[in-house]
């Protein structure tokens, strides 16, 4: 089970990146349920172990297209996000005070702590664009226009699969020309 995951995990990762084109150092929101990915209802059943790999493939998927992470918490955490310190700073988002443990915060978001090079949690952002495993409600914090991603990956695992990207809001109704090279 944890081999085909794993597979499905990085097929998921690689159509998201083509699909999306994202820009490099770009902010890309995470939500995932290990609970979810096992069988098991949202929050009954974190698994570290699952997180671990999960997080990992994530990271290498990360590194290799240059985008930054933003992992989210669990509602227990009030869906706060853990980021590189430089990236909140660059960023402007306040830290806020807590760390994620297994049972709030969540097995996902303790692994990326654990391997982010200095993380924070901050309480909102606005990505670039997002995935979620699991339904764990990622929109809150993408752009306000999110475009949903249609992959060929529909779960990781028995957990559901979304994601989206976002662009520009278009403005300035029928006399407004927009453009098409972004």
């Amino acid at each position: 089970m944890i081999k085909n995951i794993k597979l499905q995990w990085k097929d998921a990762l690689a159509e998201f990146f083509e699909q999306t084109n994202l820009k490099e150092n770009s902010l890309v929101v995470i939500g995932c349920s290990t609970s979810e990915v096992r069988g098991s209802k949202i929050g009954s059943d974190s698994n570290q172990e699952l997180g671990n790999l999960l997080f990992s493939v994530l990271a290498e998927a990360a590194q290799k297209n240059k985008v930054n992470l933003a992992v989210q918490c669990c509602e227990h955490l009030n869906r706060a996000l853990i980021i590189e310190r430089d990236v909140a700073e660059k960023l402007m988002y306040p830290e806020v005070n807590a760390k994620p443990v297994l049972h709030a915060g969540g097995a996902f978001a303790v692994a990326a702590f654990m391997n982010m090079t200095d993380p924070v949690l901050v309480e909102n952002i606005q990505a670039d664009a997002g995935l979620d495993i699991g339904d764990t409600f990622i929109g809150m914090h993408l752009k306000p226009v999110a475009v949903p991603l249609r992959l060929q990956v529909k779960q990781i695992g028995e957990a559901h699969l979304t994601s989206a990207g976002t662009r520009p809001k278009l403005i300035g109704g029928a006399r407004a020309e927009y453009r098409t090279d972004i």
